[in-house]
């Protein structure tokens, strides 16, 4: 059900107009100049780059900081961008603490890496607030390529395919381009209209025209695409959301949290959105804490997570972790929602304790229950309306080599095909090769 500002105890303007704005500020401040070149210093410039190596996109991340170190920011902004053209983005929303930061020497002797994600926006931020767009068109090569699906993956594919000198005609099913980077990540990691501004300067490389509005399957047909163009790619995402499974999840006050955190991110007063005082968030990934930090920004009093399985297995990183408990936010872990219960809408989540063992996760029958006038569903996506003549294995679209799939000329990355965790640092780089990919195939090198 969609939730109302009529559901009882779910309600806007909880807090002060100020906590607002402290609330939703930036979580990690940027680098000014002289941090930066601090922070650049601490940098050992590892010969084997074990950073790079654990960056999906392969970026010099030795190389980025040297030229940061330098004093050449815009430099390092090339050689990020280059490799990751969405580098400002990921920068602000990588779990740099399981990728790259993770395998650090600095990591690994003190505990305390290289600040290689605030590095990474110190320079992508510099040379994007200069307007500068470093790339340029090679020679038009005549070649039309259609890319569904204006997230990380999408774009990333026309980007370089513009490079390359083919035009793309980008389509989306929203309203805006951007995908998850504009609707759903927590507004707290992505202020001030980043993703949107992002957007636009990627643009600049021009050979680019999006569509909005236009859906795989309601607007646009898989036959048709192929009979139009030299080449397809399908970066749609995924858009389905998983069902609950548990009694009474049709009353109101359950929702999707990626419903939840879109809504959050295009409002233009976040005092205005309604949220319950007491909250259940069920699921253990980004999804799931992105929705129930944001919850009790907007001043739920009471929000748990319900992790059905134990804290070393929730996808979600220890950093995500501890950033939800320290906003207050109760973590409960190895345990499964039965039913929701109240008289038409939400009061309370009956949940039961799991336990893992040889067979897999099983209930123990002990039960307890949650006070919820607010129950967010971030159990995972599902890929929805699959496009005929492709082949899906586990539920995503399969795909073999740089993102080739079962149909001749069609190629598809990001979340909604399988191979890569879903994360968007992994969606760029799978939407890039499957451009050189393509542009391979269509110019024979």
């Amino acid at each position: 059900m969609t939730n109302s500002p009529f559901t009882p105890g779910i309600a806007p303007g909880r807090l002060r107009p100020e906590d607002y704005a402290a609330n939703f500020d930036d979580l990690h401040a940027p680098l000014d100049a002289h941090e930066a070149l601090v922070a650049a210093d601490r940098c050992y410039f590892c010969h084997d780059a074990p950073c790079m190596t654990a960056c999906p996109t392969s970026i010099d991340i030795p190389l980025f900081i040297r030229q940061i170190s330098t004093g050449t920011p815009e430099a390092a902004a090339k050689t990020i961008l280059e490799q990751n053209i969405l580098g400002g983005m990921c920068a602000r929303v990588c779990p740099t603490e399981t990728l790259c930061e993770e395998v650090c020497v600095r990591e690994e002797a003190e505990g305390k890496p290289v600040e290689i994600g605030r590095l990474q926006r110190y320079a992508t931020d510099t040379l994007m607030t200069q307007g500068v767009h470093p790339f340029a068109r090679a020679d038009a090569t005549g070649k039309r390529i259609a890319v569904v699906g204006a997230g990380p993956a999408g774009l990333s594919c026309a980007h370089r395919l513009a490079m390359k000198g083919h035009d793309v005609d980008l389509f989306d099913a929203r309203p805006k381009g951007g995908g998850l980077n504009e609707y759903g990540i927590a507004a707290y990691k992505t202020v001030n209209g980043f993703a949107g501004a992002e957007v636009d300067w990627l643009m600049q490389i021009g050979g680019i025209t999006l569509h909005t509005g236009k859906a795989l399957g309601a607007d646009l047909s898989l036959d048709a695409l192929k009979a139009g163009y030299e080449a397809v790619f399908l970066g749609m995402g995924l858009a389905g959301v998983n069902a609950l499974r548990a009694e009474g999840e049709d009353k109101d006050g359950v929702s999707d949290a990626v419903d939840f955190i879109a809504t959050l991110r295009q409002a233009g007063d976040v005092s205005s959105l309604p949220v319950g005082r007491n909250v259940v968030v069920i699921g253990g990934g980004m999804t799931a804490v992105d929705a129930a930090v944001q919850s009790r920004l907007l001043g739920a009093e009471n929000v748990t997570i319900l992790y059905r399985r134990s804290r070393d297995d929730m996808p979600a990183s220890r950093f995500e972790q501890d950033l939800a408990a320290s906003k207050g936010v109760r973590l409960v872990f190895n345990a499964r929602p039965v039913r929701v219960t109240g008289n038409g809408a939400a009061q309370a989540l009956e949940a039961e304790y799991t336990v893992s063992g040889p067979d897999g996760l099983k209930g123990t029958g002990e039960t307890f229950t949650i006070p919820a006038d607010q129950v967010l569903k971030a159990i995972g996506q599902t890929l929805q309306g699959a496009p005929d003549g492709v082949s899906i294995e586990g539920g995503k679209i399969a795909v073999t080599g740089a993102g080739r799939t079962s149909v001749a000329g069609v190629w598809a990355g990001g979340d909604c095909a399988g191979g890569g965790d879903d994360l968007t640092v992994t969606a760029v780089a799978e939407g890039r090769d499957a451009a050189e990919d393509i542009h391979t195939s269509l110019t024979g090198g």
